[in-house]
């Protein structure tokens, strides 16, 4: 990977959330004879805050620019002479979303064609962007803005021209510990002695921020255009969490939240047909491509996914015991945790 990016420019839109910041963070420690690595985010707290952390002296390849994805022309201007493009940049409360549907609808799906169209005008390399679980067979408004943005995303590929510029896309569950999720919430609630729990049987996908570093790497280095990867990954019982972070505490059952799932899909029954397995990943394609099948058995052993079946983290089998999930937050989140 570090040959692939000498003297590269890469760009990541929403640079200063939790994915943004571990990934520049993993750029500058790997490959140090990158180009120019540039965060485009629009709040300028966070951009000031990086900038102490990277200050322009020690670290002049890393340039910061204040802009939103809603705005084009300033995509433009921020794409020119950039090789690569990661977008992380999504509004992505899922009870917000319910609320307020129409600014998910400006800034993931409006935003995300925004990005699509300046990249073909700037003539970037590859656009690899981030997905989540909820776009598979969504029930919520995020979900389904974020299933859109997927599928403008793929395609894109359709319509480069002459432009050897290739779209893909990163499909996760949740990020261990990111900003808004649920066990910084636990660990900061446990402390009243009191977790609320929206229903007992809900499961989740887990997914470190390393391991989604190490896909989008990936994505970097292997893709071709038109694939959604998806990674294999363990789930986790929302009780067993509990019970790893407050196992004295009092649980709470509070419903579920409107646009909420009891268990989340990453690859649906539907896209079943089209997915195969290269061993780490499973990889969505827009149909069975041929090119990009015979592509991928050069490096790797591949096998098609299981027809009219999902990946869903209820039926996952490897699940993450409570003692499994103390050591990833005490690894990744806190490392002076200890159960309450």
């Amino acid at each position: 990977m570090k040959s692939s990016l000498k003297n590269s420019s890469i760009l990541i839109t929403g640079g200063t959330g939790s994915f943004g910041k571990s990934f520049i963070k993993r750029i500058l420690k790997e490959n140090q004879d990158i180009g120019r690595l540039v965060i485009f985010s629009r709040d300028e707290l966070k951009q000031s805050e990086m900038q102490e952390v990277y200050p322009s002296n020690k670290y002049p390849k890393i340039r910061f620019f204040i802009g939103d994805i809603r705005d084009l022309d300033r995509l433009k201007r921020a794409f020119n002479n950039i090789d690569y493009v990661i977008h992380a940049a999504a509004l992505k409360q899922v009870p917000t979303a319910e609320y307020n549907p129409t600014e998910f609808i400006k800034t993931n799906i409006i935003g995300s064609q925004n990005i699509i169209e300046a990249a073909i005008d700037q003539k970037v390399k590859k656009v690899i962007a981030l997905s989540t679980d909820k776009a598979a067979s969504p029930i919520n408004l995020y979900g389904a803005t974020k299933l859109c943005a997927d599928k403008l995303f793929i395609a894109a590929n359709n319509y480069v021209g002459l432009n050897k510029l290739t779209f893909s896309v990163v499909r996760y569950g949740n990020v261990l510990g990111s900003r808004g999720s649920i066990i910084p919430n636990f660990l900061q609630n446990s402390k009243s002695g009191i977790l609320n729990v929206t229903d007992q049987r809900m499961t989740r996908f887990n997914i470190t921020l390393d391991e989604a570093i190490n896909m989008v790497m990936f994505a970097l280095k292997k893709s071709i255009g038109g694939e959604i990867y998806v990674p294999k990954i363990p789930s986790y019982r929302i009780l067993d969490l509990a019970k790893s972070i407050g196992p004295n505490c009092k649980i709470n059952l509070i419903g579920i939240r409107s646009g909420e799932k009891i268990h989340e899909e990453m690859i649906s029954a539907s896209d079943s047909f089209n997915t195969i397995d290269i061993g780490k990943y499973f990889i969505i394609l827009p149909t069975l491509n041929t090119k990009i099948i015979s592509k991928y058995k050069k490096y790797f052993s591949v096998k098609k996914f299981k027809e009219n079946s999902s990946y869903n983290s209820g039926t996952n089998p490897i699940f993450l015991t409570i003692n499994e999930i103390r050591k990833l937050i005490k690894l990744n989140i806190d490392k002076n945790f200890k159960p309450f």
